[in-house]
């Protein structure tokens, strides 16, 4: 997307559709801040992909994790806003 005007199109005009329709958006595959920044810009609502956090093992543990700061532009992992 940071790359290809086309993709980065895509994903503008996609979005105007979610919002239009009254829907959020989550955009995938999000893994570097220059990514992140541009979707940002965009306006994405959420998003997932190894920025965020990567895939584990789902057990009971996993959901006792400890505590670490989260990114600046996140209130919660993944959401933009």
């Amino acid at each position: 997307m940071l790359d290809d005007p086309i993709n980065r199109a895509m994903v503008e005009v996609i979005n105007h559709i979610g919002h239009v329709m009254g829907k959020r958006t989550i955009a995938e595959f999000v893994e570097t801040p220059q990514i992140e920044q541009a979707l940002l810009d965009i306006g994405v609502d959420y998003a997932q992909g190894y920025l965020i956090e990567r895939p584990q093992l789902f057990t009971f543990d996993s959901l006792r994790r400890p505590v670490r700061p989260q990114p600046l532009l996140f209130r919660a992992p993944g959401t933009f806003r």
